[in-house]
This record gives structure tokens, sequence and C-alpha cells, in this order.
């Protein structure tokens, strides 16, 4: 199984930038990241620092966010933000340039809260426009821009994987073909999704799998998910992917689940 751990969520007992050599010492050749950076567009030397931490530990960045606002303080996203699009778009040229150094193709859009200035049909207008234009950003380095439904945040819209999807087909009528769904497990278990049917129906065409167990967003085997079973089935169906852990554990046994798993 080939796992990437999210290092903006585990490994928190740690600097940030000393995260990715500890996903390595615990046996582990990939990553992924929240958006890392303080700035929309963090500075050379902010660039260098955190492209360093990643190569110096040996490992791939196989998946990165794009610039989501605060989210400590609830927020989920620039895509439909009204009145951010231009900080959206210089984001996305940030992150394209992290992706084309460190060989990294998988780049997570949070779709962003309902606005009370605005009806959801401007914000969805605004996010197909967006959407398209990081599409073709990362495409130009062979790139694919995930969206992903969100639990425990009731502003945000996107919380099946029937909402993601009807997304993306305004984004291929609008001639793109590299937005995919990111099937969080979790977050799609919590909102009361059909998972097994999303996976019969969409495994194939999934742009990346996370998970996390429930209830608690803890490590695998913490709670009720069959999620094993899931991803299992996710790959018979034609998944290839790396399989996202982004979930909470206490730094002592963030992984031991991992060694259970080999044991069994």
């Amino acid at each position: 199984m080939t796992y990437t751990v999210n290092c903006s969520i585990l490994l928190t007992e740690l600097p940030l930038l000393e995260r990715p050599a500890a996903a390595k010492a615990a046996g582990f050749d990939a990553v992924e990241f929240w958006w890392p950076f303080e700035s929309n567009v963090p500075g050379d030397a902010e660039l260098t620092a955190f492209e360093r931490a990643i190569t110096d530990a040996g490992v791939q960045l196989t998946g990165l966010n794009f610039n989501a606002g605060n989210m400590p303080g609830g927020d989920r996203g620039l895509v439909s933000w009204k009145g951010r699009c231009s900080e959206f778009k210089d984001n996305v040229d940030a992150v394209v340039g992290i992706g084309e150094r460190l060989g990294t193709k998988a780049f997570n859009a949070l779709y962003g809260n309902r606005q009370d200035d605005y009806t959801p049909a401007e914000q969805d207008e605004l996010a197909v426009k967006n959407l398209v234009y990081a599409a073709q950003g990362v495409a130009k380095i062979g790139g694919t821009v995930l969206l992903e439904p969100v639990s425990g945040t009731p502003a945000y819209p996107l919380k099946t994987a029937a909402d993601v999807l009807a997304v993306i087909a305004k984004t291929q009528e609008a001639g793109v073909d590299n937005v995919k769904l990111l099937a969080d497990f979790y977050h799609l278990a919590v909102n009361g999704d059909d998972v097994p049917a999303v996976i019969e129906n969409h495994a194939k065409d999934f742009g990346h799998i996370q998970i996390a167990d429930d209830p608690g967003r803890g490590a695998p085997g913490t709670g009720t998910l069959p999620l094993g079973e899931w991803i299992t089935r996710s790959r018979e169906l034609g998944y290839a992917g790396p399989i996202g852990l982004e979930y909470k554990s206490a730094a002592a046994d963030a992984f031991s689940w991992t060694i259970r798993q080999q044991a069994n």
C-alpha cells in the first residue's frame, strides 16, 4: 500500500519543516500538505526552506493545497470567495512553481464557504472560472486540481460526492478535464453519503483518496469505518494513486496501526 502522510494534520508536535523527515523516519516515502505558508505568495527564502525540507528528507510531495484562507479561523478555501479572485490566481502561480520544482501533480482547491453578501449562484459562477484557471495552470506541469466534500463546516456547500461532481461537470463544459473528485472517506461518511456507492460508480475517476476513521477523525482502526474494504474496492475498480493519511493522532502512536496491519 502506498500511503502519503499529510504533514499539516499529523506530526504536529514537530515544527512544520521537520515533519517530512519524521515521516521518512516512520517508514513513509511520500507526504502532502495543506498550504504551508502564512503568505499567499511566499518569498524565495520561504519557498527554498520548504522545498529543501522535502528534498533533504528524501520524500515525494504528492499533494499540495492551494491557499484556503485562515483555516483556524474557519475559512475553507478561496475558489468561490468573491473579492479574492486575484489573490487566488496569484496563489495558483505560486503553487504551480512549487509543483514544477518538486514534481507534485495533485493540488487540492477548497471551494470556500458561502458568503452572506452574495447568492450561491454568483459564488458558483466565480468558482467555475477559478477552477478552470487553476486547472489550466497545473496542466502545464501535468497536474490535476482536486475538489472535495468537507464536513464540520455548515457554510461549506460541497458535502457529498454528487455536489462535487456537479461542479466538475461545469468545469468540463468550460473546456478542462483535469479537475477530479478527492474522495475523503471520512468527510463523505460523516456527511451521510453512500460511500460504497460512490466507490462503485466513480473509483476509477478519483483524483485522490484520503482517510480517517469515525468517530473523532482518528487513525484507521480507532472507529467504525471499513476503510480497508473501501480502499481495496477502489483499487479493484481502477484507483491507482496513493492513499492520503489525513487523521488526528497522538504523537506516540500516530502510525502504530500500520504495524498491526502488517502483522495481519
